[in-house]
């Protein structure tokens, strides 16, 4: 997978993709991350990237000609991107649209800042409008991360072992069960007798039946019960 994110905190971003999940998935040769800073196309001396909104009102707007520009040179020399805004309007991202997002070869991020986007940047290409959930963030870049994230370790041999993948939240119906390791026994905080007792069937039954409780939990404080 490519992935190119458009962004005015480029150095922000940089050490995390460099961690962990995303950092094995380059080193692998799986995953190319390019990060592009919309003033490389603000030609103005001040390398200017918002401006007021017109009709007034508080805050700076991100101008779209850094935006067409840098997006229309990427496409250029790499292709077709698949494209994602991150924003408020957009669908809220769970863990099948990672999984399809997992599968393509050019994804392209642009991270929103001060008070949004112009409009024009909406209208002039075909975005994917993704939202993390109901609440504001300064910027998209947490958020490209995130779907970034989601998706490339679900990418065929990013991960250590594949079945780790299969069998977490959200890949079925249910939340993940409980899981000890060792010790037994930690502040007064004993291991299930039952995870302990060598019964595979027993365990199985168990983690099902943990993981449906769970599962109803979560389900009721969405619904505000306590």
């Amino acid at each position: 997978m490519r992935c190119a994110i458009l962004t005015l905190f480029p150095a922000a971003l940089r050490p995390y993709l460099d961690e962990s999940i995303l950092g094995i998935a380059q080193a692998q040769g799986q995953l190319q991350v390019d990060l592009i800073d919309p003033r490389s196309y603000a030609y103005d001396p001040h390398r200017t990237v918002d401006d007021r909104p017109f009709g007034g009102g508080p805050g700076m707007v991100l101008k779209p000609e850094p935006i067409f520009d840098a997006v229309e040179e990427l496409e250029r020399t790499a292709g077709p991107f698949h494209k994602i805004l991150l924003c408020p309007r957009g669908r809220t991202f769970d863990q099948r649209r990672a999984r399809e997002l997992s599968a393509e070869p050019r994804l392209l991020f642009a991270c929103g800042r001060y008070e949004g986007f112009d409009e024009r940047i909406r209208q002039g290409f075909a975005w994917e409008e993704i939202s993390l959930g109901d609440f504001v963030l300064a910027g998209g870049e947490l958020a490209a991360l995130c779907v970034l994230e989601a998706a490339v370790r679900l990418i065929p041999g990013v991960l250590g072992c594949a079945e780790s993948a299969q069998l977490e939240s959200f890949e079925s119906e249910l939340l993940d069960y409980p899981l000890y390791t060792r010790p037994r026994e930690f502040r007064g905080m004993a291991v299930p007798e039952v995870l302990l007792s060598g019964d595979h069937a027993a365990v199985a039954r168990w983690r099902t039946a943990e993981a449906m409780r769970l599962t109803a939990r979560k389900q009721q404080l969405q619904r505000g019960q306590p």
